[in-house]
């Protein structure tokens, strides 16, 4: 058989001394046809190792996408509450992700040009200042998680008490509006011994020009007047040395101070002072950045943060009266040196207290 093939193929390509029957012929005129268009192409399409890899991605990350969606929507048909908090926690997670490479990224940008926290933008130094906050309070959770099973009781507790352990990613909006209105209130309640300790030192003022102003302030805040900036700037050395300079507030002063700032107020009196001045020196470097950048700068919402942060209750605040303050505040704290930061920490309550849409 093998030998007749051969024969009848040389038969084929190189002719013989009789005509060709039909079946040698149409075998002929294919070959022809194949060498005239070249070799049959091959139906599989073979890709590059990295387009191989790139087409698993895509698929997993479509395929993924769509599992994710129907279990979305199951959640929302089956179970609408448990919905909503499981959507509140992913957004949360993803915010709280985005703000840890935000920062990472203006630290590594600090660390290259050897820039300090007082010479970055408002907006940076406000996002590592609120950042570290956020992040002691994950800190906190995490201590909590380190026993075997403990996990379980830390859900169950970020539950039951989100206000104190969780940070504002994780609130619904309505939770982010009673929670401020909560802590508002627990500082608010440290106003009124604020107030009595300042009248407290009145005699302690040798200056009569210093004594007047004070017990003309004193009045005017119990009177429910907001005090004018150059009222407020007249005692700007009774803070910075006797009676009320930071080195000269006593301990109970000091926790009433901490409460309006929202400071815990249990620690011993050398931590205390440490944390008071710490966190005004903040709020004045974020002062002289925000002056630098201009308050008309800030959307709606950053306007609110900078207000809430300085002690005005601004979540049922107009934003042109937020605006209106927070130029106050700047005027006045732009015009202390660091020797009078106790004049700025007192202004949280001496600008607040009385300002209109706060009062009660």
């Amino acid at each position: 058989m093998a030998v007749s093939r051969v024969c009848w193929a040389r038969v084929a390509l190189w002719g013989s001394a009789g005509p060709p029957g039909p079946y040698v012929a149409r075998r002929l005129q294919f070959v022809r046809s194949g060498l005239a268009w070249g070799a049959p192409r091959s139906s599989k399409l073979h890709l590059s190792p990295k387009a191989d890899v790139k087409s698993l991605i895509s698929y997993v990350v479509t395929k993924t996408k769509v599992i994710n969606g129907k279990y979305h929507r199951f959640l929302g048909r089956h179970f609408p509450g448990f919905y909503v908090l499981y959507t509140i926690f992913m957004k949360g997670l993803q915010m709280l992700w985005a703000d840890a490479k935000k920062a990472r990224r203006i630290k590594t940008n600090m660390w290259k040009h050897n820039i300090k926290f007082h010479q970055l933008s408002y907006r940076e130094m406000e996002h590592l200042r609120q950042f570290r906050r956020d992040v002691t309070k994950c800190l906190f959770l995490g201590i909590l998680s380190i026993p075997p099973f403990a996990n379980y009781l830390v859900f169950l507790l970020m539950y039951l008490f989100p206000r104190q352990l969780l940070i504002q990613h994780f609130w619904t909006p309505k939770q982010q509006i009673d929670f401020l209105d909560i802590y508002h209130a627990l500082r608010k309640q440290s106003h009124p011994e604020i107030l009595c300790y300042l009248e407290k030192v009145i005699p302690l003022i040798s200056d009569s020009g210093l004594r007047w102003h004070m017990t003309e302030l004193c009045t005017k805040m119990q009177r429910g007047t907001h005090p004018a900036i150059h009222d407020i700037l007249a005692l700007r050395e009774c803070f910075s040395n006797h009676p009320l300079g930071m080195n000269q507030l006593h301990a109970l002063q000091m926790k009433a101070l901490s409460r309006a700032m929202l400071l815990t107020p249990y620690l011993p009196p050398v931590l205390l002072r440490y944390r008071l001045k710490t966190h005004t020196t903040v709020i004045h470097q974020l002062d002289k950045a925000l002056a630098k950048l201009g308050i008309g700068q800030l959307t709606a919402q950053e306007v609110k943060s900078a207000c809430y942060l300085r002690g005005l209750n601004s979540t049922h605040i107009a934003e042109e009266r937020c605006r209106t303050w927070l130029g106050e505040w700047l005027q006045l704290s732009c015009s202390l040196k660091e020797a009078e930061l106790s004049l700025l920490l007192h202004n949280v309550v001496l600008l607040s207290i009385n300002y209109i849409g706060t009062r009660h």
